[in-house]
């Protein structure tokens, strides 16, 4: 089939497993950790902390991880951080045996982890197009996305459940220990993947480590309206909308139920965003690329405020399904519409700046769902933050970035630059 033509390329294939079995791992890291600091301090703030702990090192260090990603072997730098994930795994693991009763030692190594994911980010971001070529980048794209949300599925699912078996037996913090080693073997699986990945010369001049090199990612974007609309459309909208960080709180205080109903509802937005990225693979968008993006983004608003809402489980768990249908929409067209835009010798910094904005959506957006739930309630902080994303849309497509809703296909983005080009 030709939508999977790409499976052909051994080392997007290896790529792809290693990045799998990496998401999985990390996915079953956050929920065990999830569940385990809220049975710890009953404080849904703590789970925003979670998220927080997460953000900063890539606030921080996003600008030199995009640079890195330039200079640096890629291969490499993935390398690097998945062994950064399995030591935090092992880590966690400790803990967990230890019965370590403070949460400020999973915290830390939750900022070790922040600082790997910030490396990793723009490393994996531009490594795609390096290893297909241009004629399947969408489909290469479609299924990356696709594997990573089947990733999100598959984490939340198997680390609830083994968390779930775990905890069952009579001794205390077996489902977390279950969990944690677990991530550690599929990260040690991932590094070997990785491994055996060619070695790619790209030819790219490595631009020495100054101010300049760095903030490039930050003026490129800036000067691409498109891409600056489609990045920025994705922060704010999942920034208020972030009601997954929300999940254990809501499936413990609202459903009454245990690990593995959490577990279920975490991996529904995964199922709906895997369905998306197989339709989107067998039949990309190719006409009003605009309003199908915002039109996802709408979806999540809308779906947000239904989960938020009931307080029953079906309900909440189709909600949710609908909610990575909609993110799915959004994520496809912004990553496809940053890859064409972006000239590889640079595309490590733009992947970096963008990856300060994926991260402030997911991380930052925990931290905010988590504050909102503190002051003003669980589920008003969830029907709040819905509400927020369909006016970021809204005022997306009418106010701040009326070329994006009339983007009509890819194609037109060379029209737009030379547009932009000629002003300057």
């Amino acid at each position: 089939m030709a939508a999977f033509a790409v499976f052909r390329e051994r080392d997007f294939t290896l790529f792809l497993i290693a990045r799998f079995f990496a998401q999985v791992a990390v996915q079953m890291m956050v929920i065990a950790v999830g569940w385990q600091v809220y049975h710890l301090t009953g404080r849904v703030l703590d789970l925003g902390l979670i998220g927080l702990s997460q953000f900063l090192p890539f606030l921080c260090l996003a600008l030199f991880a995009g640079h890195a990603a330039d200079v640096y072997e890629r291969r490499v730098i993935m390398r690097l951080c998945l062994t950064a994930f399995l030591v935090c795994a092992v880590l966690l693991f400790g803990f967990a045996r230890l019965s370590v009763a403070s949460v400020w030692p999973i915290f830390a190594v939750l900022a070790m982890l922040g600082v790997a994911r910030a490396f990793l980010s723009p490393a994996t971001q531009s490594f795609v197009p390096n290893i297909v070529p241009a004629s399947v980048l969408g489909n290469a794209i479609a299924i990356n996305s696709s594997a990573n949300q089947v990733a999100t599925i598959a984490g939340p699912s198997i680390g609830g459940l083994i968390y779930a078996l775990g905890q069952s037996s009579h001794a205390p913090n077996y489902g977390a220990q279950w969990v944690f080693g677990t991530a550690a073997a599929l990260l040690a699986t991932g590094v070997a993947l990785l491994s055996l990945l060619k070695n790619r010369k790209s030819g790219r001049d490595a631009p020495a480590a100054s101010w300049d090199q760095l903030l490039e990612g930050l003026r490129f974007i800036w000067r691409r309206k498109t891409v600056l609309g489609a990045i920025s459309l994705d922060l704010f909208a999942v920034l208020f909308g972030g009601a997954t960080a929300l999940l254990p709180a809501f499936t413990k205080d609202v459903l009454h139920a245990g690990p593995e109903v959490f577990g279920c509802l975490r991996a529904a937005p995964g199922v709906g965003a895997v369905l998306m990225a197989l339709w989107l693979t067998v039949r990309p968008v190719r006409r009003r690329v605009g309003l199908f993006m915002f039109g996802g983004v709408a979806l999540f608003g809308v779906s947000t405020i239904i989960f938020g809402l009931t307080n029953r489980f079906w309900v909440a768990l189709a909600a949710l399904l609908l909610l990575g249908v909609g993110d799915m929409a959004s994520v496809y067209t912004r990553g496809l519409l940053v890859q064409l835009e972006t000239p590889d010798a640079i595309r490590g910094r733009v992947s970096g700046v963008n990856s300060v904005f994926i991260g402030a959506s997911n991380e930052l957006g925990e931290f905010e769902s988590g504050f909102t739930a503190a002051w003003f309630g669980l589920v008003p902080a969830i029907v709040l933050g819905g509400g927020v994303t369909l006016l970021v849309a809204l005022l997306w497509a009418g106010v701040f970035f009326p070329v994006l809703r009339r983007l009509h296909s890819f194609e037109q983005l060379k029209e737009y630059r030379a547009d932009e080009q000629s002003a300057h």
